[in-house]
């Protein structure tokens, strides 16, 4: 793990570091697959592809196919079980990381070593780094940054299964670099109930209040539930800080205790101060009304995190939001150079040293749209991909995943030196489908967005949404789930039906040809709007986690396959509006 002396050596001499990496892109591409597989060319799984012995570099990407997670799990299982992990990479596993993702209803396990870990946290270092260089004044505060785990799973092997995010909290790394910046204490983080969690969290940061410089989590769905939680028990909070006595119901060891240290006499002038803020009517800045010396708001707003973007600049009060990273449970990718770009236009700038990295050409069609093939062009390399190309990228590690595809659909929106910046596009089979017409999520999301702007001068906000194919009746039509909220209270706004039937029309002439044409035959029937209560959506968030799902890591669904969230959000609804029966 990360001693201190390396974390110092990043911080000290980070931005020399990242010139070298994007300045000599193809050499160190080159050097990390044959270090790959000079490794591990001799293991089970690769060695069948290089029948004469001879695993250059070339002949790995003529002989090695493109695989998906199906292809490898049989090895990976094996794994788990008891064998050897020399049957796929040379290195011992210390840890499986769990996907976020899904295969066949029970998340991925993949391969993690030390090695491999250290480069993740290299990357988080830089990203931390390029940051902080961008707000004067961010070194000298703390952060507020809300963090949870979930327990870990035992594989028959002995080999532990968690969340990245569980794994990295209990590290020595996290002890002597992140957390020394932090508000919350370590056990208050590690509690293993979220609410408890949540509680001493936010009531430490409050205490700290004017000590807090940067205010965030993984994702921006965990600062949605945040919020949420701080309009539900802001009394009780300030309660404590009034009597200097720590609610009852906190019975978390770790919690009391570290609780102990910080709660440590009543503070009546501080209470009175965050309860003159929470009662004003409207929340709008409430962050930066709470935490003053706020530079800015961190956590991952791109793809499915998007959707939070209006919510946390209302509640933010315009401070930036800085997107830092992108990476995923296979591997680190790239971190984010310019972090006052606005929330739409991030970029990430892939590092050539966390693994190989491919590119699979992926077709447009005349709207924008990625054709859910590939082109019949050859995979590029990380240093030959074209400025304003779709792709979807395929890893290699040095953790056994090889010419592994993520998923996801980037777009090349510039280069920082010799090094590519990519855009997110969209997650790949994340899609609305009836019979004849998919919608991606990138499709949706551009919908939706061109549809609330009829709600904002209004004074409602969309809060959250999701959707889903309904099939039920002939034809079948999508339905969108929204949570919308006054921009001055948690009221439900009073819901105009012409004005609803403007969004969804707005929708659905937001949508490509092949939609509109169907729509226009009669083989898709008017698109529906569900409008659900507050706090139903948090409803949802609870259902994957119980399902474990990690409250750190979640990210909400917006396309729903799962019977039971449809069943938890439609028990929520106080209103359906639709399209008109004929459009087009």
């Amino acid at each position: 793990m990360a001693s201190e002396k390396e974390i110092k050596e990043i911080y000290e001499n980070g931005m020399n570091i990242l010139e070298d990496l994007t300045n000599n892109v193809q050499e160190i591409q080159e050097q990390v697959l044959e270090e790959i597989l000079k490794r591990n060319a001799g293991t089970e799984y690769l060695s069948r592809f290089f029948p004469n012995g001879q695993a250059d570099n070339q002949s790995f990407k003529t002989n090695v196919p493109i695989i998906t997670y199906e292809d490898i799990q049989p090895y990976i299982d094996r794994i788990a079980n008891g064998e050897t992990s020399s049957i796929l990479l040379a290195y011992r596993i210390i840890q499986f990381l769990l996907s976020t993702g899904t295969s066949g209803g029970q998340p991925k396990l993949i391969p993690m070593t030390a090695e491999s870990f250290e480069k993740r946290m290299s990357d988080l270092l830089l990203s931390d780094l390029v940051t902080r260089k961008c707000f004067s004044g961010s070194d000298e505060g703390k952060s507020l940054y809300l963090y949870f785990i979930k327990p870990e799973m035992e594989t028959p092997s002995g080999l532990k299964a968690s969340f990245f995010t569980t794994f990295y909290f209990k590290t020595e790394s996290f002890k002597n670099g992140l957390a020394k910046f932090c508000t919350s204490a370590i056990d208050t983080i590690l509690c293993l109930d979220n609410k408890q969690s949540m509680f001493c969290q936010l009531l430490t940061g409050l205490l700290q209040r004017d000590e807090v410089v940067r205010f965030g989590s993984t994702f921006a769905s965990v600062l949605a539930r945040t919020i949420k939680f701080l309009e539900d028990y802001w009394r009780e909070l300030c309660s404590n800080i009034r009597t200097g006595y720590l609610s009852d119901w906190i019975i978390d060891p770790g919690c009391k205790n570290a609780m102990s240290l910080i709660l440590t006499r009543p503070n009546r002038e501080l209470a009175d101060s965050i309860q003159q803020i929470c009662e004003d009517k409207s929340w709008e800045g409430i962050i930066v009304k709470l935490w003053p010396k706020i530079k800015y708001i961190h956590c991952i707003i791109t793809g499915s995190m998007s959707q939070y973007v209006s919510l946390l600049e209302f509640y933010g009060g315009g401070i930036p939001l800085v997107s830092p990273i992108y990476n995923s449970s296979e591997s680190s990718f790239g971190i984010n150079l310019k972090p006052l770009s606005k929330p739409f236009d991030v970029s990430y700038t892939f590092l050539p040293n966390t693994a190989y990295f491919e590119f699979l050409p992926v077709g447009k069609d005349g709207e924008g749209k990625a054709q859910e093939t590939w082109t019949d062009d050859e995979p590029v390399d990380l240093a030959n991909v074209k400025l304003g190309r779709y792709y979807e990228v395929v890893v290699t590690t040095l953790a056994g995943l090889y010419r592994y595809t993520v998923g996801d659909v980037l777009k090349v929106t510039g280069f920082y030196n010799k090094s590519p910046q990519f855009q997110f596009v969209e997650r790949r089979n994340v899609v609305l489908s009836i019979d004849v017409d998919k919608t991606t999520e990138e499709d949706l999301s551009k919908a939706i967005m061109k549809a609330k702007l009829i709600l904002e001068p209004l004074g409602i906000m969309l809060t959250t949404y999701s959707s889903y194919a309904d099939t039920s009746l002939t034809p079948g039509r999508y339905v969108l789930f929204w949570e919308l909220k006054m921009k001055g209270s948690n009221d439900l706004p009073k819901l105009d039906a012409k004005i609803m039937e403007q969004c969804c029309c707005m929708v659905e002439e937001s949508f490509d040809f092949t939609y509109k044409s169907h729509r226009k035959g009669g083989a898709i029937s008017a698109l529906e709007v569900r409008v659900v209560k507050h706090g139903t959506f948090d409803e949802l968030m609870d259902f994957y986690v119980s399902k474990g799902v990690s409250v750190a890591q979640y990210k909400p669904p917006s396309c729903l396959k799962s019977e039971e969230a449809v069943m938890i959000l439609n028990s929520g609804m106080v209103g359906k509006f639709f399209s008109p029966k004929t459009m087009f």
